[in-house]
């Protein structure tokens, strides 16, 4: 029988197979560094992405916010506005009523008695002066809670005065003026 050496050949197999080994775990680190260089591009490309978006998003915010404000200014202004064309209204609906007022005082005086001051807080209107006669005082008081234009007639005050050397009752009274409108006044008014 021939004896063959198969040791070389053997120790060639065997270096064929590392090199093939390592070749493969070569190419195995270098597709798993491909992998993780892709992976980390594709992550960071992401990332960018999100933040473009987040930085016009910012943006985007901060405009809305100024538009917020100015929005909240427009609201303020507007209130402003509204608030003064209701004071005017109410002055263009309050101005006949001064025109009735002072009308009908004159027209309400019995004579004898005479008004040194007359003044208006609101609706309610205070009334001072001399008279003759307390009687003159509570005719006035009357005619104030007959008219259509008063109510809530009240006597504050009276007594004795001298006024140009003369004996007379000082007095003093407040009535309230009522916004509403007589209904004659308001058909005279349709009708004009």
């Amino acid at each position: 029988m021939i004896r063959i050496n198969l040791l070389p050949h053997r120790e060639l197999a065997r270096a064929a197979r590392r090199r093939q080994f390592n070749i493969l775990l070569g190419m195995s680190v270098a597709a798993g560094v491909v992998v993780v260089l892709l992976g980390h591009s594709f992550i960071a490309a992401s990332q960018s992405t999100q933040d473009a978006r987040n930085a016009f998003l910012d943006q985007e915010i901060t405009k809305l916010d100024i538009q917020i404000s100015e929005i909240k200014k427009i609201r303020e202004q507007t209130q402003a506005l509204l608030a003064r064309k209701q004071v005017v209204e109410t002055l263009q609906s309050n101005r006949t009523e001064v025109v009735h007022l002072f009308d009908q005082m004159i027209r309400l005086l019995p004579e004898g008695l005479y008004l040194k001051s007359f003044s208006q807080a609101g609706d309610m209107v205070t009334l001072s002066g001399y008279t003759q006669s307390s009687a003159r005082v509570s005719s006035l008081m009357r005619n104030l809670e007959s008219s259509p234009w008063f109510e809530s007639v009240n006597l504050v005050e009276i007594k004795s005065a001298t006024v140009n050397n003369l004996r007379a009752n000082e007095f003093v009274l407040t009535v309230k003026q009522t916004s509403q409108q007589p209904q004659d006044t308001q058909n005279k008014g349709g009708k004009a």
